[in-house]
Order: structure tokens, then C-alpha cells, then sequence
């Protein structure tokens, strides 16, 4: 297959194109200096000339806080960036696999959202993405939008790292008991990435590890895999945290997987085996 991955300096691109690789695939692959997603003309130029079967958007302006504040910058990047993309994979006959959030949703359900509930995003990121699956789904069956969530790995800033540091830096962390979601591992996305590029899998599905957690008992399966005592881990409410982030967060950010089963993927394993794996990686 000859795939095109955008976003590849990424966490998620940097491991997508680490498995392409390893089976056999022709990887054209993009940095934002390499290939910038807002820009119509380099989007086109890169994605007609190169004609990839396939092209997976890993690229986007996930800093949450910031978008909140920059909304004309998040929407070029999250939003029209994927309208260029999909104009190019319209043109070259490419599928395009595009990512995208558990942001989308309000994060008000008391059960796991699936594909088909409604969205109702309540942040700028959150908007702007789901903008960005909308500009992606005009291509009807030739597009797939891969909603995930909690994303991890050896590469990039993530939450895992992020207690790794604290726990060196603090005797006590607080992280938030009333946030819900399934942490998922770049090392097991990525593969099924690919997968998904090489079916040709059409419309929206939802792609996590399984096992649904607070932040505050990740942070504690983080700091036991560690070695460290869990209880050094206290809960706190979102409204204690100070000062109060601009981006509203998702209190239930649980995706249920149900085109995948249905389709008849396998689900990928509980996070706290990739968990385990990461931080043994990240400690090497």
C-alpha cells in the first residue's frame, strides 16, 4: 500500500509510520514543515503527485487550552485543513483516514457515546473538529473518521509522561475523579490505522483501548507501575482545579467501539497491559 501520513513527527504518526513500515508499505511521510494542512495549494500538490491509496490525517492543533483563544487558527488547522485534504484525495482517488476526538461530544451521557450519537462540542478545539470530520465525510464512502481518546505513547507529551515527572517533582499529585475515559496507546492504534486505510472503511467509528478510567486512577495505575505507592495519588473535582482551564473538558469522554465490533475487529486490549509496556519503554 502506498499511504501518506500527515502529522508523522507526531505521537501518533511518528508509531502509524514505524508500522507501515514494518509491513511493507510505501510511506510518504509529513511533518508540518514537510507539508503544512492549511495550505491548499502544498495539500493538493503533495497529495495529486504522490496519488497514495491511502492518506491518514494524524496532523492537528490539540492544545486544547490554546484554541480557546486562537479560534480563527484552530479552525484552519482542525477544520478547512481537512476540506483541502479531502478536495486532494478526491482528485487522486485516495481514501483518507482522518483523526479526530471524544471532544466532539458534550460529555453529559451516562453511558459510552457511539458513532451514532449526537454530537454537541463545547470548546473551540472540540468545534473545530468536528468541522473537520464534517469537511472529511463529504467524501462519503471514500473517508473514514477515527474518533479517539486519552492519547499515549512513548512519543510526544502525554498524560503518561506527565505523572512520570510529577512523581519525581512532588510527594502528593491531585488529579480529577469526575473526568471518564478509555486511555488509548498509540503503539496499538497505529496498527489498526493501517488496518482501517487498507479496508477502505467507510464513515465515523470509535477506536480506544478498553477499560474506562478517571484521571485520578490513571494517574494512580501510572504511578504503581512505577513502583511508587498509589496513595501518594489524591481525587479532586474539575471546579477544584486552580487556576480554572479556558477549554471546558468532557466529563465522559468513554467511546463505545461498535462499528469496529460490529465490522468484526478485534478490540484492542485493556490499556493497563499498554500502560505497563509504555512506561517499561520510557524507562529504558
Amino acid at each position: 500500500m502506498r499511504i501518506l501520513v500527515t502529522g508523522a513527527a507526531g505521537q501518533l504518526g511518528t508509531d502509524l509510520v514505524a508500522a507501515c513500515a514494518a509491513a511493507g508499505d510505501e510511506v510518504f511521510a509529513f511533518d508540518r514543515a514537510g507539508l503544512d494542512i492549511s495550505d491548499r495549494a502544498a495539500v493538493l500538490g503533495a497529495v495529486t503527485s504522490l496519488r497514495p491509496d491511502a492518506v491518514v490525517n494524524c496532523a492537528a492543533w490539540t492544545a486544547v487550552d490554546a484554541c480557546e483563544a486562537d479560534p480563527e487558527l484552530a479552525l484552519a488547522m482542525n477544520g478547512t485543513a481537512v476540506r483541502w485534504l479531502a478536495e486532494a484525495c478526491h482528485r487522486s482517488g485516495s481514501h483518507l483516514v482522518h483523526m479526530s476526538t471524544d471532544y466532539v461530544f458534550d460529555g453529559e451521557m451516562d453511558r459510552p457515546y457511539h458513532e451514532w450519537d449526537e454530537p454537541g462540542p463545547q470548546s473551540i478545539y472540540g468545534i473545530t473538529k468536528l468541522i473537520g470530520e464534517r469537511e472529511a465525510l463529504v467524501l462519503g464512502p471514500s473517508a473514514t473518521v477515527v474518533r479517539s481518546s486519552w492519547v499515549g505513547g512513548v512519543h510526544g507529551n502525554n498524560m503518561v509522561k506527565t505523572v512520570m515527572r510529577l512523581v519525581g517533582e512532588h510527594p502528593e499529585l491531585a488529579f480529577v475523579a469526575d473526568q471518564m475515559g478509555c486511555p488509548t496507546f498509540t503503539q496499538d492504534l497505529a496498527p489498526l490505522l493501517r488496518r482501517i486505510a487498507l479496508d477502505r472503511l467507510s464513515g465515523v467509528v470509535h477506536a480506544t483501548n478498553q477499560g474506562a478510567v478517571t484521571w485520578f486512577e490513571f494517574a494512580r495505575e501510572v504511578v504503581a507501575a512505577l513502583g511508587k505507592d498509589p496513595e501518594m495519588v489524591r481525587p479532586i473535582l474539575t471546579g477544584d482545579l486552580h487556576p480554572q482551564r479556558p477549554a471546558p473538558r468532557p466529563a465522559n469522554s468513554v467511546l463505545d467501539n461498535a462499528v469496529l465490533r460490529l465490522a468484526g475487529y478485534p478490540e484492542l486490549r485493556h490499556h493497563h497491559e499498554a500502560l505497563l509496556e509504555t512506561v517499561a519503554a520510557l524507562r529504558a
